[in-house]
């Protein structure tokens, strides 16, 4: 867990991300942003890419914070899931720069290994959570319910794009999210 000094540098370098994109991030623009010294990030992170890998992580660990355990949806999984794959495109500033991170990193990592493989950890552990919702509403086997998994934020990911660009509107967006979830698993099946 991130003390308040790393928390205040991953916000900071969350901030300057989803203003200038990853390219455009400075490590001297993170420093004004937080209020702290370069020397400190160094400290903390060691270099730009350590820093931008444990802020990958925050934005993963943020978003997961704010998801429901996957045990405790019962009966209830497919609510769940449902809230939780709607809860990736919002009207709410925080969730937009967040959404904005994770698709840069996303796209970098396509140009930097070492980012592409913190990114696979963070996709592979919201798939994990998305596929044990998935068999709590099926009971499907596991390999099953990993595949629909993969379905389930594959899309998320494609629409957040395009809502980010601006050729879905948020209402767009989520309509045809519910849509997709609906015909990949329904919620009476």
């Amino acid at each position: 867990m991130a003390n308040d000094t790393q928390q205040r540098i991953l916000e900071a370098c969350s901030i300057c991300i989803a203003r200038d994109g990853v390219r455009g991030m400075r490590v001297q623009d993170v420093c004004k942003q937080a209020g702290i010294s370069t020397g400190l990030v160094y400290y903390h992170f060691t270099d730009r890419d350590g820093l931008l890998a444990a802020t990958l992580e925050y934005v993963n660990t943020d978003s997961v914070a704010k998801r429901e355990d996957p045990a405790a949806g019962g009966s209830n999984s497919y609510a769940v899931l449902r809230e939780l794959l709607l809860a990736e495109i919002q009207d709410d500033d925080s969730v937009r720069a967040k959404s904005i991170v994770w698709n840069e990193i996303r796209a970098i990592a396509v140009f930097e290994p070492p980012l592409a493989t913190h990114l696979a950890a963070s996709t592979a552990a919201w798939q994990s959570h998305v596929a044990e919702l998935v068999k709590g509403h099926t009971g499907g086997p596991i390999e099953q319910c990993q595949e629909t998994a993969l379905l389930l934020t594959s899309l998320v990911e494609g629409l957040s794009s395009r809502w980010l660009s601006n050729q879905l509107d948020t209402v767009a967006a989520q309509a045809a999210l519910e849509r997709g979830l609906e015909a990949i698993m329904p919620a009476n099946g």
